[in-house]
């Protein structure tokens, strides 16, 4: 995955606007599985790993929003709704690993900006896999070219994002 190619792509599911990731991973999809569903895994990537089993019908309540999982059918598919918005990792394996999809039902959050965020927070998942970790600060060094990528590709005013970046990112990825 390359930090500067914008990868995520922006679709319709129920009526609803969704974020989707595809990402080929050279990992085993049993190993990917334990990344993305064990919460100790998912923290080292994933911006806001929940405590979670996960176990399909649990309910967590996370700061009083109730994080529930919807399916979790090992090694394939953990789907879960946060703040009403349905996330999901969808796993299949390939000659050379795994795909994973990652998709994010947004409603009205600016899509650019979290496209960005997505593929900024994703792309410390092989580096996970492969034991080098990748940290926040490295991985949104490219951000602001990310998402000046998307909000073309989305046909979006960038402006909104720029201003975030400028509030919100580090010192070195601005």
């Amino acid at each position: 995955m390359n930090g500067n190619e914008a990868y995520g792509t922006l679709e319709t599911i129920d009526g609803r606007p969704a974020l989707r990731f595809t990402l080929e991973v050279p990992y085993p999809v049993e190993r990917v599985w334990q990344a993305v569903s064990d919460p100790a895994e998912l923290q080292e990537f994933f911006p806001g790993a929940a405590p979670w089993g996960p176990e399909t019908g649990e309910e967590l309540d996370l700061g009083g929003m109730t994080l529930t999982v919807h399916e979790a059918t090992a090694p394939k598919r953990l789907a879960w709704t946060f703040a009403d918005q349905p996330q999901s990792f969808d796993l299949a394996p390939t000659a050379e690993g795994t795909r994973l999809t990652f998709t994010h039902v947004i409603d009205d959050l600016p899509a650019a900006q979290t496209a960005t965020g997505w593929q900024t927070y994703l792309s410390r998942l092989e580096p996970h896999l492969a034991g080098r970790p990748m940290s926040e600060e490295e991985a949104h060094r490219p951000w602001r070219a990310i998402h000046e990528g998307y909000a073309a590709k989305f046909g979006v005013d960038p402006e909104p994002g720029r201003q975030w970046a400028d509030q919100n990112l580090p010192d070195s990825a601005r």
